[in-house]
């Protein structure tokens, strides 16, 4: 069976970026469909995800994440705002897909962060699911949290896979 890929934007394309994380769980129980609601929508994350907060939308959008929107959220100490690139309901055969551009700081600056942070939410034979989460990072920030031991990146998402198949399992019940 063939697992599908995230799909990078020219620029972030892991390998040319200062930082970049992957964590990946593959749960029996669920679904797409049981993930994807608690995913798209920001306000939910702090509910199943300590490291998320404040979570608002531009342009009288939201509250569910979709393609092109604009909106805010605070992780990792940074206050990220982020613009939606990719989002792809599950369609037969194909995963669910949301990605978004965040950044911290004044363009040009030292201090300036620039992420890609790709989802990934495909059913499997079994009744399984995987849940991909993959990150770029560019910027001096990006160079800092590469150094970081532990990593930073790989347990903060850890952690926010980990609440997310919790929570799914919770509403299941």
């Amino acid at each position: 069976m063939k697992m599908h890929a995230i799909n990078w934007p020219q620029g972030f394309i892991p390998g040319f970026t200062e930082n970049f994380c992957s964590n990946e769980v593959i749960v029996a129980g669920l679904s797409t469909a049981d993930i994807w609601p608690l995913l798209i929508t920001p306000a939910l994350w702090p509910t199943y995800y300590q490291n998320s907060a404040n979570a608002r939308f531009y342009d009288n959008k939201g509250p569910e994440l979709e393609q092109g929107v604009r909106f805010y959220f605070e992780t990792f100490g940074f206050p990220v705002e982020a613009r939606v690139t990719e989002y792809a309901a599950a369609a037969q055969g194909e995963p669910a897909r949301v990605s978004w551009h965040g950044w911290a700081g004044e363009e040009g600056s030292a201090e300036r962060l620039d992420v890609l942070h790709a989802w990934l939410i495909e059913d499997l034979p079994d009744n399984r699911v995987r849940i991909l989460t993959q990150e770029t990072q560019k910027g001096k920030p990006a160079e800092e949290l590469a150094k970081a031991k532990p990593n930073p990146m790989i347990n903060g998402h850890q952690e926010w896979l980990d609440g997310l198949v919790a929570a799914a399992r919770n509403n299941r019940r």
